[in-house]
């Protein structure tokens, strides 16, 4: 149906005078609300673009997203979004989407599609072979101890340090608490030291 103009403002008008007039135009709305999303399953989760962290609501139907909206009893967000937030749908309902990882050989100029476990087994070696490659346990310091005669001199002693410099880990906002514990666990059992977190960048 198309509206002209006139007709817009007609109508407008003609709501807001029933609405006036004390006709609850709630039930109508509500229904029409429910009717996009009446057979979808619904699912709370976190917006995953920045380090906000803004609850969502998302609606799946036959195993696909049909509508995400902000959480209303979410206590960061309390049911808004920004506009990224509000498009996250997008991100899951995309035909150019990469499902599967992509590697790309040392010199080449080809990406080309690989296996998960295939991929993770690599990263998992590069990881292991680069921390072996550079693991220091003991590293000397320089330090200024007292002698009898009460002067200080500067002395260089060896300490127990366990890490590696060669690796560094930089964590996603799209985690929640128990995740970056985890992840603080394993990296840090791997001796990391260069930890940083996307919020503080």
């Amino acid at each position: 149906m198309e509206v002209s103009r006139r007709g817009f403002l007609k109508l407008s008008g003609t709501t807001a005078v029933l609405g006036s007039l004390g006709v609850n135009l709630d039930p109508a709305r509500a229904y029409a609300q429910e009717l996009r999303i009446k057979n979808a399953k619904q699912t709370t989760t976190v917006c995953p673009y920045c380090s906000v962290g803004c609850g969502l609501i998302v609606y799946a139907e036959n195993g696909k997203i049909i509508n995400t909206e902000g959480d209303p009893d979410h206590p960061i967000n309390e049911g808004t979004l920004c506009s990224k937030g509000a498009s996250v749908m997008q991100m899951a309902n995309n035909d150019t989407r990469i499902t599967k990882p992509m590697y790309r050989e040392p010199g080449g100029t080809a990406w080309k599609e690989v296996e998960w476990d295939w991929a993770l087994g690599r990263i998992a070696r590069l990881v292991k072979d680069a921390r072996d490659k550079s693991f220091k346990t003991v590293s000397k310091i320089k330090v200024k101890e007292k002698q009898p005669d009460g002067t200080e001199i500067e002395v260089e002693k060896e300490v127990a340090v366990n890490r590696t410099d060669a690796i560094a880990h930089i964590g996603s906002a799209a985690l929640d608490n128990e995740e970056c514990y985890l992840i603080q666990k394993l990296v840090r059992s791997w001796g990391l030291v260069y930890i940083e977190h996307q919020a503080r960048i």
